[in-house]
């Protein structure tokens, strides 16, 4: 992540207008704070409540998952910048506020993280290079949340099933077309679940009624009224994914550090559009939760449906990328009560997304701490610690988390095993316990 006047000026303009939209009540990041706005905007409560509601739910996420992902994969997140920009937008008292002290958070965040990364680079024991080791899994491990989902909705003997499918295809389908393992995995998967659901519906005939909508037309219409800034937002977003500074979710984040290192090769071109593949997919997975409760709320998402996202990692350069990233959001916005119609004739659909996301979490949880556990013990292998000190360290961190409650959300506690383990290893090596092999 280069520090230069360009990527400043665009993560300050991406904060700053984030902060306002959060301000103004036109969208936020945080899916647990967009049903409480209504009830400012409505006279039923004060800003400090509401603002208090937002730390509360906010803080734990922006301390572990965004500070720890930015730090091993040094691009900013938006755990990091748009969770802390929602507690920013709803607590500033005036509108004019909320922008500038937006800005000030971008800064921050962007100088502070490339800060850190520089002291960590300079330190014996390579811990930036074994961080590397973190995202190895994730791409392989996300592709596996339909199997997961579809046992959490439709029970193991289905799960049984669709994992032997997708099996079979991870292993045939690479021999016969260019389609990796993993995106056969995922492809089958979320096929699979999707038969399921339209079969179960076709039995039930279980309708809702087409009209039902009519009730939320005066909140689809606030949503309208704010596109031109929602618009705005997009371009920020999908520019700042294109220069290179930002990354989507914890799926695509691992990857893209790795791609960026590569340099402009063919590799790291192909790498890229296999996370845009994986982003993708996981947008398909967020619309019914994020539709439902802009309907219901007249609140939108920051990025929308996170298809933004994949517009700022495929466009070859930042101008595109921005006016894409601006269409995709209007496109969305245009088509949101046709998309909630067609999730109210497919309830099975709509109940999945739950499923889904805790699936995609559990399985991405995973991945990190088979990736986090092999940093540590890279790490350790450099020492007279051996790799089973590294291990011991990073497990002690994990397991301690465990045992007292998780303090730290599993999301984020192998980055931050890793991260510590990396520090703790580098510190014994300055008083002589691990000297370098």
């Amino acid at each position: 992540m280069e520090l230069n006047v360009v990527n400043v000026i665009v993560v300050m303009l991406v904060c700053a207008m984030s902060a306002f939209l959060s301000h103004m009540g036109m969208a936020v990041f945080h899916d647990g704070i967009r049903p409480v706005i209504p009830e400012y905007i409505e006279g039923r409560m004060h800003r400090t409540e509401m603002a208090s509601i937002a730390f509360g739910l906010s803080v734990g996420f922006i301390a572990s998952v965004g500070i720890g992902n930015a730090l091993v994969t040094n691009l900013l997140n938006p755990w990091l910048l748009f969770l802390a920009t929602d507690i920013i937008g709803i607590a500033s008292p005036k509108k004019w506020l909320a922008p500038i002290l937006g800005a000030l958070w971008g800064l921050v965040c962007l100088t502070g993280i490339g800060g850190i990364n520089a002291v960590l680079v300079g330190m014996p024991v390579d811990l930036i290079g074994a961080m590397g080791d973190v995202g190895t899994y994730v791409v392989t491990g996300f592709a596996l949340f339909p199997i997961i989902a579809i046992i959490m909705q439709f029970g193991m003997k289905s799960g049984i099933i669709t994992a032997v499918v997708v099996l079979l295809f991870r292993l045939a389908g690479p021999l016969f077309s260019p389609v990796s393992a993993d995106a056969w995995t995922m492809m089958v998967g979320v096929i699979t679940l999707v038969v399921f659901c339209v079969l179960k519906d076709s039995k039930n005939k279980e309708k809702e009624d087409a009209d039902s909508l009519n009730i939320f037309s005066e909140r689809i219409s606030r949503i309208r009224k704010n596109l031109p800034f929602l618009m705005g937002m997009g371009a920020l977003i999908a520019l700042a994914c294109n220069i290179h500074v930002f990354a989507g979710s914890d799926v695509s984040m691992f990857d893209l550090s790795t791609a960026y290192g590569m340099g402009d090769t063919a590799e790291a071109s192909a790498l890229v559009k296999t996370v845009a593949t994986n982003e993708f997919m996981r947008g398909l997975s967020f619309i019914p939760l994020i539709a439902t409760t802009a309907i219901t709320t007249g609140v939108y998402g920051v990025a929308g449906f996170t298809f933004v996202y994949v517009a700022g990692y495929l466009c070859p350069n930042p101008i595109l990328a921005a006016v894409l990233g601006a269409a995709i959001i209007f496109v969305e916005v245009m088509l949101l009560g046709f998309v909630g119609k067609f999730l109210g004739k497919f309830p099975s659909m709509r109940d999945a997304s739950d499923n889904i996301r805790s699936a995609m979490n559990a399985c991405v949880e995973f991945a990190l701490i088979i990736g986090s556990t092999a940093a540590c013990c890279t790490m350790g292998a450099a020492t007279t610690a051996g790799a089973a000190g590294g291990f011991v360290i990073g497990a002690c961190i994990y397991l301690i988390n465990e045992i007292t409650g998780r303090k730290i959300m599993r999301m984020a506690i192998g980055p931050v095993a890793a991260i510590a383990t990396g520090i703790l290893l580098n510190l014994t090596y300055l008083v002589g316990l691990t000297p370098l092999i």
